[in-house]
């Protein structure tokens, strides 16, 4: 199991810049119906930890010599700079079922993609339940599985790991390949997408990494928690 080196703090509000620059991380652990726990972590070891395990993997937390189950619960990546502010974790109970949304891992070829379709990306993550130790880092999807234009890969299709059990309906769609569109058909479906609220998640090229951070380079979780 990956680990990290946490330390309580009582720098608190505004004035975390300070760890900032000197290469610390804020952040909170929750732990149940326990009060917030402010501590903070080495920036570079977080973001190794956060690029290899995600948030749906379970990490040691070390904190003044004990160790705590934990997963990444929340990250706020200041827009500008792309890089985190402020994270979350949270204290799992290994005997006990957790939800999690898993991200979606797409690789492979597809010959409809290859004739000139275009794979639209419905989905980026599923939700699951499992027990934290069944918990996977990612769910497959193998894009080969689609030849013609207009077929697509619904939840069914995905080989979904021993011991995980599935949230989303299983008739929902995955990634689909649709004919080739114009330069112009393109941009209006780009002004579709960006006006309709409901499909903000389809994407036809690649993931965007999720950020959330305020004005002052502030998480929303580090203002009510510190």
């Amino acid at each position: 199991m990956q680990s990290i080196i946490a330390e309580k703090r009582d720098i608190l509000g505004k004035q975390v810049k300070t760890l900032r620059s000197k290469g610390f991380l804020p952040a909170v652990v929750y732990s149940g119906g326990k009060a917030a726990e402010p501590i903070s972590v080495k920036e570079s070891d977080f973001n190794k930890l956060w690029q290899s395990a995600g948030e749906s993997t379970v990490i040691e937390l070390v904190l003044g010599g004990q160790k705590r189950n934990v997963l990444i619960h929340d990250v706020a990546v200041d827009p500008l700079k792309d890089k985190p502010v402020h994270a979350d974790f949270y204290a799992v109970d290994m005997h006990k079922k957790i939800r999690v949304d898993v991200p979606l891992e797409f690789s492979g070829e597809s010959e409809a993609v290859n004739a000139g379709g275009i794979l639209i990306k419905v989905l980026h993550s599923l939700k699951i339940e499992a027990l934290p130790k069944n918990l996977p880092h990612s769910i497959s999807v193998y894009i080969s599985a689609i030849k013609t234009i207009g077929d697509s890969i619904l939840i069914s299709d995905l080989k979904i790991p021993a011991g995980v059990s599935l949230l989303d309906a299983e008739s929902e769609t995955v990634a689909v390949v649709e004919a080739p569109r114009t330069e112009k058909e393109l941009k209006a479906a780009e002004t579709a997408v960006a006006e309709e609220p409901p499909l903000e998640s389809i994407e036809v090229l690649s993931k965007k990494p999720k950020a959330e951070a305020e004005e002052g380079g502030e998480s929303k979780a580090a203002l009510k928690n510190e």
